[in-house]
């Protein structure tokens, strides 16, 4: 039996890790929808629903009747209409079968030079990605959208690449970040005139349903559930890290501060800008960074910033035991530590929740990245 596995995998390693996966994704699916613990799906659905019924997804009732906040802009809305209207027992499927497949499909299309290595990308996030898939969440788009753009931008498809850009930053702001590597390529100023055209048209969107009138105040009602969102909980970044949420003053102040300096970095080092190994590294760096100093970070948002980071790993020349320690401690901590079969709750909750090992073991991941924009 052993045999047969091994000569499978050996005869299309791509094949193998992708149906293995599936294979999870789709029991996780199944066990989740058909116990109704489908609840992001439920706010991402009834959202949509409501917003086509005219009624505000942005209230506090609505959070009471979900128990939690539905924070995507109108947009979401419409582009996940497709979904929303599916049968309540077909659409969990469809929403967590195509996300896998899609984040899959990003990573074995990467430019060649990832070619040796793809396999081993795809291992390496199999388990967080599963994570992602379990409870039904969005940043397994905003992970593959940020892979696909950089794929066709090397590729030289550049508008199709703003348009994936903008349609993640319309969503979830969180993809408008990659737009800063439209200055490695040719022509950038008239790509981010693309990206402007493109957010306008993404942002009318909603006019579908709401008309021109009621548009302002539809993105109103979702600023004012943005601004109005608080929480006591401690999320999974930097900024809430024991022991520095007790010494940080101002979120925001850091946020500013250290995206200035990637940017300034990234200014300075222009004459690197036509380096694969360069541009791969900024995309790391900035994958990192919205989830490293994110305001509601979790666990499984570290896909985003891992799939960076992986990129960056595997086209290092050399690797030495500082590498290779971070490597496999975020493996550990990010893949194996949360998940249960593996390790109890508590143990995972007292390692990452309450010490932050996985936070301070991606920041020293995230600094080696910074520190090779440079060196």
């Amino acid at each position: 039996m052993k045999q047969a596995i091994v000569s499978i995998y050996q005869r299309n390693p791509k094949r193998f890790v992708f149906v293995f996966g599936l294979l999870i994704a789709i029991v996780a699916t199944a066990l989740e929808t058909f116990r109704q613990r489908y609840m992001n799906y439920l706010v991402y659905t009834d959202s949509t629903i409501d917003f086509w019924n005219g009624v505000n997804p942005y209230t506090q009732q609505f959070v009471d009747d979900h128990g939690r906040y539905f924070l995507y802009t109108p947009v979401f809305s419409i582009l996940y209409s497709p979904i929303a209207f599916l049968p309540k027992w077909l659409g969990p499927f469809v929403w967590n079968l195509c996300n896998y497949s899609l984040f899959a499909l990003s990573v074995f299309t990467l430019p060649k030079r990832f070619d040796p290595y793809k396999v081993k990308i795809f291992l390496f996030l199999l388990l967080i990605l599963e994570q992602s898939i379990f409870p039904f969440q969005f940043n397994v788009v905003v992970a593959y959208v940020f892979l696909f753009a950089f794929t066709l931008l090397e590729r030289g498809q550049g508008v199709w690449a703003v348009l994936l850009i903008m349609i993640s930053a319309t969503t979830k702001v969180y993809g408008i970040v990659e737009l800063l590597l439209l200055f490695c390529y040719q022509k950038p100023f008239r790509h981010l005139l693309y990206a402007a055209l493109f957010g306008v048209v993404l942002l009318m969107l909603p006019a579908l349903k709401t008309g021109f009138d009621g548009l302002i105040p539809c993105y109103e009602n979702w600023w004012n559930m943005l601004s109005q969102h608080q929480s006591s909980t401690y999320y999974v970044s930097l900024l809430y890290a024991y022991p520095l949420r007790y010494v940080l003053d101002s979120y925001r102040i850091v946020q500013l501060l250290t995206v200035a300096v990637v940017i300034a970095l990234f200014f300075w080092q222009h004459r690197r800008w036509g380096e694969f190994s360069f541009r791969v590294t900024t995309l790391g760096v900035l994958m990192g960074w919205i989830i490293l100093f994110g305001d509601s970070s979790e666990t499984h948002t570290y896909l985003i910033a891992l799939a960076g980071y992986i990129l960056w790993y595997w086209l290092r020349e050399q690797h030495t035991l500082y590498d290779k320690i971070l490597f496999w401690g975020l493996l550990v901590f990010f893949g194996i530590v949360p998940t249960d079969i593996f390790v109890p709750t508590s143990i995972h909750k007292f390692l990452n929740d309450t010490l932050y090992i996985n936070v301070y073991l991606y920041t020293l991941a995230w600094l080696k990245m910074v520190r090779s924009m440079v060196v």
